[in-house]
């Protein structure tokens, strides 16, 4: 066991967890974060992405000791002051969820992608999207994502 200081959302976090420990496991159990989805458990899905320094990473695949000191920004960090994200608000407009389940861990590769591309075009949304959604809301994430990027953008949607 050891000691990790964790900042997740902007705060400084201090658990004690094994050294193999997933960081998926440690914000959903010891910080009650529960907003990080457990899916495959073989980072294939998506479900449980969460930012490491602004970049999505898989949590159930990264060790919680290998992140002590980085920023990690789950799902309940990404609305500032309350205010929903452009992202969020595409995902609502575009009655993007059906369970739901995936959906977290999609908002948050879809808000990595438009920080990385103001403006990505179908083939790259497709490209970098690769996660799962067992309901298939494909075309309706494609659509909120495009819609995200005209309001980052400052365009009409």
């Amino acid at each position: 066991m050891a000691k990790v200081k964790l900042n997740v959302n902007g705060t400084d976090r201090e658990v004690e967890v094994a050294d193999d420990q997933p960081l998926l496991w440690v914000l959903r159990d010891e910080l009650k974060l529960v907003g990080t989805k457990f899916g495959c458990g073989i980072a294939q899905c998506g479900a449980c992405t969460v930012h490491l320094n602004g970049n999505p990473v898989r949590s159930c695949s990264v060790p919680a000791v290998a992140v002590a000191g980085q920023k990690i920004t789950t799902i309940e960090g990404i609305a500032q002051n309350g205010t929903l994200t452009a992202v969020q608000k595409a995902w609502i407009d575009h009655d993007v969820p059906q369970c739901g389940y995936c959906q977290a861990g999609q908002i948050m590769t879809a808000t990595a992608l438009l920080r990385q591309n103001k403006n990505p075009s179908d083939a790259e949304i497709d490209s970098y999207m690769q996660n799962l959604c067992r309901c298939g809301t494909y075309v309706r994430i494609r659509a909120a994502i495009k819609s995200a990027a005209q309001a980052l953008n400052g365009s009409a949607s």
